[in-house]
């Protein structure tokens, strides 16, 4: 998906989600698409809670979650490396939330994880193409100015 596509998605994400968001997440893609889908998470984690669920629910709900905390965390880091990081942890969430959510989706018994499934595999798009962006920027700077904060 271009990153065109993905401002046209968000844009129609704003326009139709009935959660109101922050200045910073308005502002931001990564922020924005990670808010949703945690609360996507927690709505899916409760539907599994409901069907007894409660390990894989407990499971996804933390690692579904901590993708958009990190993110979020990201926003305020002390230099480039610390924000590469950060987004390098919401990826292995993001990793792990697919995990959780192939295993739903294979499993009988469980809500269908279809369009959950969908929505992971865009965030982690971003998130890599994020990581990546801000590792050839990092790359083709001087070095005194590797240590500063990115500017997002």
């Amino acid at each position: 998906m271009m990153i065109a596509d993905e401002i046209l998605l968000f844009s129609i994400y704003l326009a139709v989600s009935p959660y109101p968001l922050t200045m910073k997440q308005n502002d931001n893609l990564v922020l924005g698409l990670t808010f949703e889908f945690a609360l996507a998470v927690v709505k899916y984690c409760e539907l599994l809670e409901e069907n007894k669920k409660y390990v894989i629910a407990r499971q996804l709900l933390r690692a579904g979650t901590l993708i958009g905390a990190n993110a979020r965390e990201a926003q305020n880091c002390e230099s480039r490396n610390d924000f590469v990081h950060k987004f390098r942890l919401a990826a292995k969430e993001a990793e792990e939330t697919e995990c959780w959510l192939l295993i739903c989706q294979a499993s009988s018994g469980y809500p269908s994880a279809e369009e959950m499934i969908e929505k992971i595999v865009s965030i982690k798009k971003v998130i890599n193409r994020i990581i990546a962006s801000t590792i050839k920027n990092r790359e083709t700077e001087t070095p005194s100015k590797n240590s500063g904060t990115p500017s997002h």
